[in-house]
Order: structure tokens, then sequence, then C-alpha cells
């Protein structure tokens, strides 16, 4: 996380149909008390234009497509991502050191060449959804935690800023991989509030107390009547976590 200043802790996920609610909720909420999530479906929905709004709002945007392709399709993805001005694009670690090596380097040359900070590059490591049950299906060796921590490192190595975990292998990657790593924790659920289909799902604080340093919370704060008293809410947990 050298390339910022410290950015609000929560990223809400406008996981919406389309651009329109996405973006009513958006007027909802401040940009100085968090960032927001556009993922696959909003972004497949409302495209581009959609995001540039956010931007212009002020918003700091984790454009979460999770690009998983040969190298020069992800080089060329997140040259495409920067130009829209995000400050948070995400790749499968999956796709192998070339693939992870060529993002940076696009990500660095595109910002560099428009004279902007470059938009933090986080790998994904395993979806929250997957538990050991479905690592064996695909033919994954070793426990959630054990691949986590390889896809780490693999990021790692090749220059990227972090990954997104889930908040039960946050504090073992702090320990192994320092304070300057970022660490994004998805499937963020407050007490009282059901899991969805993340396997893995904690707390908002018990993310924090793990070592987590962004945190994406969907339904607890785009739901809520009152949704920019939730986010203040879950944001003063979370304080008193940290």
């Amino acid at each position: 996380m050298t390339n910022e200043p410290r950015a609000p802790r929560i990223l809400v996920a406008l996981d919406f149909p389309d651009g329109s609610e996405a973006l009513a909720l958006a007027s909802q909420l401040s940009p100085t008390q968090c960032g927001v999530k556009v993922g696959n479906e909003l972004f497949t929905t409302a495209g581009p234009e959609l995001v540039k709004d956010l931007v212009a709002r002020g918003f700091n945007v984790f454009l979460d497509l999770k690009y998983h392709d040969i190298p020069n399709t992800v080089a060329r993805a997140c040259a495409a991502a920067t130009r829209l001005g995000v400050w948070m694009i995400n790749v499968h670690a999956a796709g192998g050191p070339a693939m992870l090596a060529a993002a940076r380097e696009s990500v660095d040359t595109t910002a560099r060449a428009l004279g902007r900070r470059r938009p933090l590059l986080i790998g994904v490591t395993l979806l929250t959804s997957l538990g050991a049950p479905e690592l064996a299906a695909i033919g994954v060796a070793g426990t959630p935690a054990e691949a986590v921590l390889r896809f780490a490192k693999l990021t790692a190595a090749a220059g990227l800023d972090g990954v997104v975990c889930s908040a039960e292998e946050a504090r073992a990657l702090r320990d192994a991989m320092g304070p300057d790593f970022a660490l994004v924790t998805p499937g963020m659920r407050p007490a009282g509030v059901g899991v969805d289909d993340h396997a893995r799902a904690q707390t908002p604080q018990d993310a924090v107390r793990a070592g987590a340093d962004y945190l994406v919370v969907g339904r607890a704060i785009t739901a809520a009547s009152d949704p920019l008293a939730a986010l203040a809410s879950i944001a003063a947990s979370i304080e008193v976590a940290a």
C-alpha cells in the first residue's frame, strides 16, 4: 500500500442489476467514508460510463472483475481499467507469474503515461465461496489457508500490492507478508446478517482484528433503510476493533 494515502476501509459492494440502482445508492453515501466496488453484473449491464460517473463523484472505485486470461489480454484489460481512473483492480493469482507481471507492468506504464497515481493491483487468492471440499473437487492440494498463502507469495513476487482473501486467512497472511501488503476481505457480514454463498465469511470486526486493510460490505449497507447510518455504524465498530 505504498502508492496512496489511507483510503476509507469500507468498500460498499454495488451489487445491483442496473446502473440506476447503483447510482441511487451511491447518492446516499459519502466518498469520504467509503469506497465502492463494481463487480461483474453491474459492469456488464452499466459498463465503463458508470465507473467514470462514480470516479467523478469522488469515490475510490474497486473494479472487481477478477481478470484471468493470457498475459497480453489481461495487460490490455488492466490498461483500460487504469484509464477509467479506478482506485483498485484485481486479477486472479492463478493466472500465473507471467500474467501477474504483465498486469503490473501494464498498470504502471499506463498510469505513468497519464501522469496519475496508479491503481492498486490486487491478486485474487481463493473465492470466498470455496472451502476444502470445493478445492478437492477442482484438484487444488492442501487446505484453503495453505492455497491462499501460496497464491499470496506468488502475487507478492510479481510486485502486486496485495491480495483478496477471507478474514479467516488474514492473520496468517499479515504475519507472513508483512505490514505493507494490502489485504482486502470480501464476504463481510455483521453479526446477525446471513452469509449467503460465502463459505468463509466473518464479521468486519474479526477482519480488522486479523489485520485486514479493506472490507467489502454488501447488503448490510445496501439493503439498510438508512445506508449512510448503517455505514457509520460499521465504521464505528471497526474503529473500536482496530
